[in-house]
């Protein structure tokens, strides 16, 4: 296969190591600058993990089951249907002073008004009761606050900006348009922080960033790689391939409104005509598993009793004639059934809508591939200029994203293009009663029932197809160690490499 990855492993293997970081510093390459990294204004993926890097938060859900654990919270007690008390563990911002109860309030305070604060304006006040521990009191009950929680945590009157301080495992240090510096807090509550800098270098050529670690430049990139190049770069002797199953979705969009796509027999044609497994094989390489909804298999939240649609496109064909699709011209060139479909101009994501497409012809629907850069891609889905369209789903770790994305006060509105992610303009008074009872039902065994409900609601009606939980991989120097991934894939293990150099 000649893919110019492939080439560039070659011409790496040809020439002399470069002059790589020192043994105490790490470069990790990204495709983008991260924009802000202080936790109140964190709106991109690379933001919120470099964010979670400087800023401890009170808890986090970096952990297998993505269960919310305490990181500055030595205790969480929840003493009212609207009140928690959070007790704080001893600890130091990167600059030496101590973490407060007072840092904490002013964290929230200043976040309600930010553009992250819609999860925190629920919050109708907060106490202060001695340095270490503070009570926070909500308008109504609301079972996810405790996730709420994990929001970086800043000094008293440290004001929302490019430099933020914190008390995470690093300390920010410099930026500029191609990099950002952190350097090891020396204060670190959890333990000794192993490398010393850690520097975070954009390169957007999928295959200058493979021949900068296989040259030594660099040591690790984590989910840049495309998965078609994966078995051969696992090949190289300077290199490590590791990967492990995430909690991301990929998944097709349906726009509900859209004449032909209300009609769930549609949606589920839709469904029955993706040969998903042969996908899965030949362009993801085995690294994902098939996804039933929003939650990946290992979500505590997860109900894995509901509807599937396992590839069958002589159903898919019956459910458009019932559907008054009807074929127009038996095995003549015309459609059933027309529609565009729009995507990210990232060229893995160009391939896999290209496959879908032609397998959805395959049952008499035609389909035009859209590309567009993400930007203007997002700005259209907002707005419902769509028929289709494909998207990923990072760190879903609260089931509460179910409410996020269907429920159906969160459907975007031209006053307000950012009202919530049910951009499928999905209505279902079922499902807006058992995410709403969800969301006020302190007890985790009902939540789980009634977020079970929900799940099969959801694949029932199809308001999206879910496609893959893709696998989170690393590409890294093979003399780095320790490195672990999380289901979330932020970079939450990283204060724990270190360079084995017998391993050069």
């Amino acid at each position: 296969m000649n893919h110019p990855l492939f080439l560039a492993l070659a011409l790496a293997g040809a020439g002399c190591r470069a002059h790589g970081p020192a043994p105490d510093e790490v470069v990790v390459l990204i495709e983008t600058m991260p924009g802000d990294i202080d936790p109140r204004l964190a709106l991109t993926g690379y933001g919120a993990k470099l964010a979670r890097l400087v800023a401890a938060p009170l808890v986090n859900c970096d952990n297998d089951r993505l269960e919310p654990r305490g990181d500055l919270a030595q205790e969480i007690e929840q003493t009212g249907p609207r009140e928690y008390r959070v007790t704080l563990r001893e600890a130091r911002f990167s600059d030496g002073r101590r973490v407060t109860a007072e840092d904490v309030a002013y964290t929230f305070t200043s976040a309600r008004e930010g553009p992250l604060g819609d999860a925190y304006r629920r919050i109708a006040a907060i106490e202060v009761l001695d340095p270490r521990t503070l009570r926070f009191v909500l308008f109504e009950p609301h079972a996810p606050f405790i996730t709420d929680l994990d929001l970086g945590i800043v000094p008293r009157g440290h004001a929302p900006g490019p430099d933020p301080v914190g008390a995470g495992p690093f300390r920010m240090i410099s930026r500029d348009e191609t990099q950002l510096v952190l350097e090891r807090n020396p204060h670190y509550f959890t333990g000794r922080v192993r490398p010393r800098r850690l520097v975070f270098r954009v390169i957007r050529d999928d295959n200058a960033r493979l021949l900068a670690l296989v040259g030594g430049s660099a040591d690790l990139t984590q989910n840049t790689v495309p998965p078609v190049v994966l078995d051969a770069v696992g090949r190289n002797d300077r290199l490590r391939v590791q990967s492990a199953p995430s909690s991301n979705l990929t998944y097709i969009g349906l726009n509900l409104d859209d004449p032909a796509l209300r009609d769930v027999r549609v949606r589920r044609a839709l469904a029955y005509a993706l040969d998903r497994e042969q996908i899965l094989r030949v362009k993801l390489r085995g690294r994902a598993r098939l996804a039933t909804g929003m939650l990946a298999p290992l979500h505590w939240a997860y109900e894995p009793g509901v509807e599937r649609y396992a590839f069958d496109p002589a159903r898919a064909r019956a459910l458009l004639d019932e559907a008054g699709l009807h074929d127009p011209d038996g095995d003549g060139p015309q459609p059933r059934l027309r529609l565009h479909y729009k995507t990210s101009s990232k060229p893995d994501r160009i391939a896999l809508a290209r496959v879908m497409a032609h397998q959805l012809g395959a049952v008499g629907i035609e389909v035009e591939v859209r590309t567009f850069e993400l930007a203007t891609l997002m700005d259209d889905v907002k707005r419902g200029n769509f028929q289709l369209f494909s998207l990923q789903v990072t760190e879903v770790s609260e089931p509460h994203y179910l409410h996020t994305f269907f429920h159906s006060s969160r459907i975007p509105t031209p006053k307000d293009l950012d009202a919530g992610r049910n951009r499928f303009r999905y209505r279902s008074a079922e499902l807006d009663r058992l995410v709403e009872e969800a969301r006020k039902e302190p007890d985790r065994a009902r939540r789980k029932v009634l977020y079970a409900e929900a799940q099969r609601v959801l694949a029932r009606d199809l308001p999206m197809i879910p496609l893959f939980h893709e696998d989170n991989v690393v590409v890294a120097r093979r003399e780095l160690r320790g490195y672990r991934l999380v289901p979330n894939a932020r970079f939450a293990t990283l204060w724990q490499v270190w360079k084995d150099a017998s391993d050069r």
